[in-house]
């Protein structure tokens, strides 16, 4: 028998939004059936979209990469590649097409609000696409 996944947060600010809460979609397949990839896939969109129910209409999450040079992306896809590549799709913050291709081992990200592009009036919001995807492979 494996351990269910769990989440836990405690924040300086006692009004902090904690979202402890771990989906149906995460915890339907045993631990030991799914690849780093895809776990850490599945995490990292419940990080986004809960990075995303905080930002105002006027921002857009964008994700830094630790320990590297490689800048701030704009989020605009998330994959995973079985067993241990986690794939990036967005664009810099010179409007380029950009795509990161990681290791699970050496993920390490910050998640970032970006003013939304002026043109848009409403901002881009991954996070509820990628759980929507997420509640659909089951």
């Amino acid at each position: 028998m494996s351990a269910l996944p769990r989440r836990h947060e405690v924040h300086a600010d006692p009004e902090a939004p904690c979202n402890t809460a771990v989906p149906v979609e995460v915890t339907d397949t045993p631990l030991e059936e799914k690849s780093p990839a895809q776990w850490a896939y599945e995490r990292l969109i419940l990080y986004i979209q809960n990075f995303e129910e905080t930002l105002d209409n006027e921002h857009e999450i964008a994700m830094g990469f630790a320990g590297g040079d490689a800048g701030v992306l704009r989020i605009e896809g998330l994959g995973f590649f079985d067993p241990d590549i986690v794939t990036f799709y967005g664009s810099d913050e010179y409007g380029l097409k950009t795509q990161l291709i990681q290791h699970v081992s050496q993920l390490s990200v910050i998640l970032q609000a970006l003013p939304k592009e002026p043109e848009q009036v409403e901002p881009k919001r991954i996070g509820f696409r990628l759980a929507a995807d997420l509640a659909k492979k089951g």
